[in-house]
């Protein structure tokens, strides 16, 4: 209940700053593309438009209130924020006191209690009310809901360390990877996560010695630049590629090069996923299992085309 209320304060403070129009920046630019779901700055931030569409809707019509719904979007996404950081805290600071969160019904004492509770609301609330935060939650910019996936990656990856040696915790790392597809619709700002989810992978699953720590940072940076450098660019680019290939040098239709490539890339996939589940190669098959998810949260730039 404490990070609900840390949620409720958060939120009620922020609903009654927003800013009733846009500010003197990016914020009327991705106020207006939201609302007529039009194509803004690279790289377009589609994911954000869609969310936003939803909520310029609730103004029932009336545009001088779009803006104000939008940015109460920002307010929301700010607010639950803050009650997954909360969660977070909570989640470690009962790690430093019980040792296992695994053990729910570990011994704590009353003052253990309200120290983690109290840690928790602390560092929650004294986030919310940062400048930098504070600003960004009361106007229609993407900051906000890219924060947003951040701390809700984190806190995913905080709930994987719990059951991390039960028989399915690694749904927990396909649902971190299915959020960086969504969150690459809004900012790259969520992809700069990846280090920290690395080395709670690695202090869960290895013994910590200085060459495991400098292998997972290599890890860490190599996962980050495939995204950053393969995934985003690499799959367009491809497509591109096929595109120009079967419509200017074999004379097919328009898009045939496109359809399939995509047919092409789900093939492979499937039969990866196949492959990897009947031989039980469970690393190969959860790698590629994060690269689909990943990929069906980046079609959010399917927007961007079409429009």
């Amino acid at each position: 209940m404490a990070g609900w209320a840390a949620f409720a304060v958060a939120t009620v403070s922020y609903l009654l700053t927003i800013e009733p129009t846009a500010s003197y920046w990016d914020c009327g630019e991705f106020i207006c593309t939201a609302f007529r779901q039009e194509v803004g700055h690279p790289p377009g931030a589609p994911l954000f438009m869609i969310m936003g569409r939803v909520f310029s809707l609730l103004a029932g019509g009336d545009v001088t209130l779009v803006a104000a719904m939008i940015n109460s979007m920002s307010a929301l996404a700010s607010g639950f924020t803050v009650l997954f950081l909360y969660w977070s805290i909570v989640h470690i600071a009962r790690r430093i006191a019980v040792g296992d969160t695994k053990n729910d019904n570990a011994e704590i004492s009353t003052f253990q209690g309200i120290s983690i509770i109290g840690s928790g609301l602390v560092g929650a609330l004294a986030f919310a009310y940062t400048d930098t935060f504070w600003f960004s939650a009361v106007e229609g910019e993407v900051y906000a809901m890219s924060s947003l996936f951040t701390a809700v990656v984190f806190w995913c990856i905080l709930k994987w360390e719990s059951v991390a040696d039960e028989k399915y915790s690694n749904r927990w790392l396909i649902l971190v990877c299915y959020l960086m597809g969504l969150s690459i619709g809004v900012h790259l700002l969520n992809l700069l996560a990846i280090p920290a989810i690395v080395f709670v992978y690695y202090f869960k699953k290895y013994t910590t010695s200085t060459k495991g720590i400098l292998t997972a940072l290599a890890v860490a940076v190599a996962i980050l630049a495939g995204i950053l450098y393969g995934i985003i660019p690499g799959v367009v680019y491809l497509a591109s590629q096929f595109e120009l290939l079967f419509t200017n040098v074999m004379g097919t239709p328009y898009n045939t090069g496109t359809i399939i490539y995509v047919i092409l890339l789900l093939g492979a996939l499937v039969y990866g996923l196949y492959y990897s589940y009947k031989k039980k190669k469970i690393v190969l098959n959860t790698v590629l299992l994060g690269v689909a998810v990943i990929l069906i949260g980046y079609s959010s730039f399917a927007m961007i085309v079409i429009r």
